[in-house]
């Protein structure tokens, strides 16, 4: 019997800071998706490039949502020095393990931010040389010829030197016909 209104009495203690840890937790997931429905629609207005700022937006509203959770389960009582500690031991062993997919990734964003080249530009980079026909986070694609495809890794066209032909402007319909 003692048990029991024991369990009661920490049940009704603990309910109020789940309340306070759920709340934070929503907050930030709220948060989270306003900040990069705001963060897209402001590379909208601006003209950035569509797919940068969904990746840098995706990345706000993760951010937020990790530490949104994590300050909740601080709410909640728990101790979260300790997963912070991991995190940022994780974060480290991650980034050496894939520091290649890293590498190429930042360059694919500095080369969608900068824009050296666009597709349709005929480049030539480290031996290779075609028309870009996709720039994505980690690879550029060229055709070569005749329908060949060659993916660069973003980091090589970041770290050589590139030859850029750009691709001739369109005439507007109708100029220079009789």
């Amino acid at each position: 019997m003692r048990e029991a209104h024991r369990f009661w009495l920490e049940l009704e203690a603990f309910l109020p800071r789940f309340g306070a840890a759920f709340a934070v937790f929503a907050a930030s997931w709220l948060a989270g998706r306003m900040a990069s429905a705001l963060f897209r629609r402001f590379g909208r207005v601006r003209g950035l490039d569509v797919d940068l700022t969904a990746l840098l937006g995706r990345a706000i509203g993760a951010t937020l949502f990790v530490f949104g959770a994590v300050t909740a389960l601080g709410t909640l009582g728990l101790d979260v020095r300790a997963l912070i500690a991991g995190l940022g031991l994780t974060g480290f062993a991650l980034g050496f393990a894939l520091r290649d997919i890293i590498s190429n990734t930042v360059a694919g964003v500095l080369i969608l931010l900068f824009r050296p080249f666009h597709r349709g530009d005929r480049i030539s980079v480290a031996g290779a040389e075609g028309v870009v026909t996709e720039i994505d986070l980690r690879y550029t694609t060229l055709i070569v010829d005749a329908g060949t495809r060659v993916l660069v890794p973003n980091s090589t066209l970041f770290t050589n030197t590139i030859r850029v032909e750009r691709r001739a402007p369109e005439p507007p319909s109708g100029a220079g016909v009789p």
